[in-house]
């Protein structure tokens, strides 16, 4: 098992296929002159799987494609086939924004992909175009229904911008309930290109939890809550629907910690706050064995802090953006 010195296991690995997106969010991304990586720079399939492997046999079980916007990645159903494919993989799961689903679900699907979550922070189209700098919505609604027709496990990544998305977090949930999805609110976090982000910006979950409970129904927490999930789950009292927080900001969850992430880039980072990593790709590329590379995994992992201290003086924004080091 990977275990870090806290104790903490790590079986969930989230790689980003590229760094590039189709989308503009104020939150993550300039609207113009973004610097992306070279293509050459960027893992191939065959790395991508072979990094997944090792990872596999080191106790990973649990995968997730992020990006950039992943969709935008070529052939990208082919690499889901195959990271479905690796022993030891039991779970597979993708982020996208959800601009290219309505062409491309079905063919993930075909992959084995079953679980996606869909970044939508609003049904309000000119709202949607403010937040995202683009006039997508209809097709993320319609990628949103063939997920649904095809049985996707969906869940709504909404996030959650103080003095901006109130009029949307209540619409959103119920949206979610009408349509067997669930919805999953992200507090605003230090992760933008344009440093943008202050605390005061930050929509809070508590807060969150009173609107819907006001709204639609009281919130009751869900039994058993997996103790390493990133989000607070809750259940509508009235039996119709479930809703997360993924708190970062107000409720840390660092000490449940158990996920690592390799960027489209090929370097491992061990937090997604993280200040430093280490460099996959150039191992590979220079003809490092599979053990070498297990090796750099243990001393990534054996490096990882306790917490990243968004809430204390100590906190240092990390130098990659959310798009460059993966969702």
């Amino acid at each position: 098992m990977l275990t870090d010195s806290f104790g903490r296991i790590h079986d969930n690995l989230r790689i980003s296929v590229t760094d590039r997106c189709n989308i503009r969010c104020f939150y993550c991304m300039p609207e113009n002159d973004v610097q992306f990586v070279p293509r050459a720079e960027i893992l191939d399939f065959e790395e991508i799987e072979r990094f997944a492997t090792i990872a596999a046999g080191l106790g990973v079980t649990k995968l997730r494609v992020t990006g950039g916007e992943p969709l935008l990645r070529r052939d990208l159903p082919k690499l889901i086939a195959r990271l479905a494919a690796i022993p030891g993989i039991r779970d597979l799961a993708l982020t996208t924004n959800g601009v290219l689903l309505a062409d491309l679900a079905a063919p993930l699907y075909e992959a084995g992909l079953r679980r996606l979550n869909v970044h939508i922070d609003t049904l309000d189209r000119e709202r949607f175009h403010t937040i995202t700098r683009r006039d997508d919505l209809p097709r993320v609604l319609a990628g949103l229904a063939e997920c649904r027709r095809l049985g996707f496990k969906v869940k709504l990544n909404a996030v959650a911008v103080k003095d901006l998305v109130e009029p949307d977090i209540v619409p959103l949930a119920r949206f979610a309930r009408e349509n067997g999805f669930e919805a999953r609110y992200i507090e605003f976090m230090p992760l933008d290109a344009q440093n943008l982000w202050d605390r005061s910006k930050v929509l809070l979950a508590d807060d969150m939890v009173a609107m819907l409970s006001r709204e639609i129904a009281p919130l009751v927490p869900v039994p058993d809550p997996d103790p390493r999930a990133p989000a607070t789950e809750y259940e509508f009292a009235d039996g119709s629907g479930r809703v997360g927080f993924i708190a970062s900001v107000s409720r840390p969850f660092c000490g449940n910690c158990n996920r690592l992430r390799i960027t489209a880039d090929g370097k491992l980072r061990n937090c997604l706050f993280a200040i430093e990593e280490d460099d996959v790709k150039t191992l590979m590329r220079s003809g490092a064995t599979d053990d070498e590379i297990a090796d750099l995994v243990r001393s990534n992992l054996s490096r990882k802090w306790e917490g990243h201290e968004i809430n204390s003086q100590k906190f240092v924004a990390p130098p990659r953006p959310m798009y460059s080091i993966g969702g």
